[in-house]
């Protein structure tokens, strides 16, 4: 252990504030500049993904009540994200993909040539 970071997080919904205090152990020598810019960094990955998985497939209205179950969604459905991003074969929206891989068999190969 190299170094000890605290990030204290709000988060305000309408007139309601809630904090959130996280701890960080780290393995290296970092300053506090680096280290704001890293966490930031990390949650700005995190809320992009969120905010794919929600908007491509509305996972927030997903009610899946068994834990289990809504774990293995969540991995298929970043799965699933993962090899759309990673197609090229067309230029078409996240969204316009998940379509097509839905209605043509001949896409949906292509898109999971690699996984298979």
């Amino acid at each position: 252990m190299k170094s000890v970071g605290k990030v204290t997080r709000r988060r305000t919904y309408g007139d309601r504030s809630t904090f959130e205090m996280c701890y960080f152990i780290m393995s290296i020598e970092i300053d506090a500049q680096l280290f704001a810019h890293a966490a930031r960094g990390h949650w700005g990955v995190e809320n992009k993904l969120h905010w794919s998985l929600d908007v491509i497939f509305r996972e927030d209205h997903c009610k899946y009540r068994d834990r289990v179950g809504a774990q293995n969604l969540s991995a298929v459905r970043k799965m699933a994200l993962g090899l759309l991003k990673k197609d090229e074969s067309t230029k078409k929206s996240l969204k316009r993909k998940r379509f097509q891989a839905l209605t043509s068999s001949q896409f949906r190969e292509t898109v999971l040539k690699d996984f298979l």
